[in-house]
């Protein structure tokens, strides 16, 4: 199946690599306008180029997520340059994992309120056309005790509450809410693909969780979004799809 999002205008939080940068090249091949933030202005400007090969608008531009003036500002001007937003794609983590002050502090700021921020900032834009969405990365670690990461599966526990709480509040503005729950995903330069050299008892376990004996692909979650924003999914608001090869089952 494929996806013809021709005149739209996306936005994706955290999206110069891994999942992010999925989802905002899946957009741009499919026919959509696209703007991604993050931190590294080196890879923003990689994946913009990447976006701008399909022929369509590319815009990109530095922005800390934990940063409440910065988001709104990367927000504007992304509405600016794309003239409008029609789906918002909040992909960032800080990927707190200690158990302590930073922990807690890197989740609750770029993983939930990083969501919050660019949603209502977003909202004004959305609310203009038809058909428009917002959809938040959440993880399976929502789903289940995380021991090895205890605030990151907390908060992200709470952005599948809040994508319900947003999907209630924002239906009579005609946006459409849902979550997607990633499993362990491999790519080039991230954690699992670090983790296969620096920690292989773990990654192995991880493997061997997986029915399917592999971990998962960026471009699997971002299948699942795009499917969600298409208007295959003009049904579906509020929920949460965990797209994870079956490695819940083996929990």
């Amino acid at each position: 199946m494929t996806f013809d999002f021709t005149g739209k205008r996306i936005l994706v939080c955290g999206g110069s690599r891994g999942i992010g940068r999925s989802i905002a090249l899946g957009f741009a091949e499919a026919g959509a306008a696209v703007s991604i933030c993050a931190r590294g202005a080196a890879g923003l400007e990689a994946t913009r180029k990447e976006i701008a090969a399909f022929g369509h608008a590319a815009h990109a531009a530095p922005c800390d997520l934990a940063d409440a003036a910065q988001i709104a500002a990367y927000v504007s001007a992304a509405a600016a340059a794309l003239g409008g937003i029609d789906v918002l794609v909040n992909n960032a983590s800080g990927f707190g994992g200690t158990d302590d002050e930073a922990g807690w502090a890197a989740s609750v700021a770029i993983d939930m309120m990083a969501i919050v921020r660019a949603s209502q900032a977003a909202t004004p834009f959305l609310a203009q056309t038809p058909g428009s969405s917002i959809i938040n990365i959440s993880s399976i670690s929502a789903l289940r005790p995380s021991t090895r990461t205890p605030p990151y599966g907390a908060i992200k526990a709470a952005v599948i509450h809040y994508t319900t709480t947003q999907a209630a509040m924002l239906a009579k503005q005609g946006i459409r809410v849902n979550a997607v729950a990633p499993g362990s995903i491999e790519f080039p330069g991230g954690m699992w693909e670090e983790r296969k050299t620096t920690a292989p008892e773990v990654y192995n376990r991880i493997l061997r969780s997986i029915p399917f004996g592999r971990l998962g692909h960026p471009e699997e979650i971002a299948n699942t979004v795009l499917f969600l924003a298409s208007p295959l999914a003009s049904w579906i608001t509020g929920q949460s799809i965990a797209v994870d090869g079956g490695q819940l089952l083996g929990s």
